[in-house]
């Protein structure tokens, strides 16, 4: 790949991970393909989010009632603003998988601030990308923590 579409999935990232601060998850939810999904292992290595435990294994529809839940009036989570500073680096182009997605992975840090206390989390995250005109459609990400075994708070949005 030319450095010039380095950047462009730079960018695209950088702009998923704003997003994400802000809190869109309208704008977020735009970003997945239909058949999108987004998986939050519970367990180092695990490999498959069907048959084992996840803290997050969400398609499309489950992104929706999540979103919905955000931002409801009436929602306990809007009783507090959640506040959330992504830091990516160390983004690396993989090639293609099977199905001939773009395969990208990076390493994260997030601070996140949410009912008078401030949590973090680090780890890496795996992109699978599909061209859409001149930028990306997300078809599946995937969160490691570097600690997936230890217990975590509810998951107020997504990392």
């Amino acid at each position: 790949m030319s450095n010039a579409d380095i950047k462009t999935i730079e960018q695209f990232l950088y702009h998923e991970a704003s997003l994400l601060d802000r809190p869109d998850l309208d704008r977020w939810m735009e970003l997945f393909t239909e058949d999108g999904t987004y998986w939050l292992p519970a367990s180092e290595g695990q490999t498959d989010p069907l048959n084992h435990i996840s803290h997050i294994y969400d398609d499309r529809v489950m992104m929706e009632i999540r979103r919905r839940n955000f931002v409801h009036p009436r929602a306990a989570s809007k009783d507090w603003p959640v506040r959330s500073s992504h830091l990516l680096g160390n983004i690396q182009l993989r090639g293609n998988n099977d199905a001939g997605d773009l395969v990208v992975t990076c390493n994260f840090h997030v601070i996140m601030w949410y009912r008078e206390e401030q949590r973090c989390f680090a780890g890496t995250c795996e992109h699978h990308l599909v061209s859409a005109g001149d930028d990306f459609r997300i078809r599946h990400k995937r969160v490691d923590l570097i600690n997936p075994e230890a217990p975590q708070q509810s998951m107020i949005i997504y990392l």
